[in-house]
């Protein structure tokens, strides 16, 4: 994560959620390129909530992603809040 010092993951299975489909690693990187923003807002709120030290590397949820893009307006299927 830029600015935080630390590895970001998002776990296969929250993509699976999230394109309720099993992606491919393409499919991931897609996802991810496509809606990038969302995912670099999902993990700063995530880091301001749990108060995660700077360093300290974290992991993306499914509801993380959902929960920004739904405030987005770019969610179209997959996970619903």
């Amino acid at each position: 994560m830029a600015g935080h010092g630390a590895i970001c993951a998002v776990h296969r299975g929250a993509f699976r959620t999230l394109l309720a489909a099993d992606p491919t690693p393409e499919d991931c990187l897609a996802y991810f390129q496509r809606f990038e923003i969302a995912f670099e807002a999902a993990a700063r709120a995530k880091i301001a909530r749990k108060q995660i030290a700077i360093g300290t590397n974290l992991h993306l949820t499914s509801r993380d992603i959902a929960r920004k893009l739904l405030e987005a307006g770019q969610i179209g299927s997959g996970e619903l809040p």
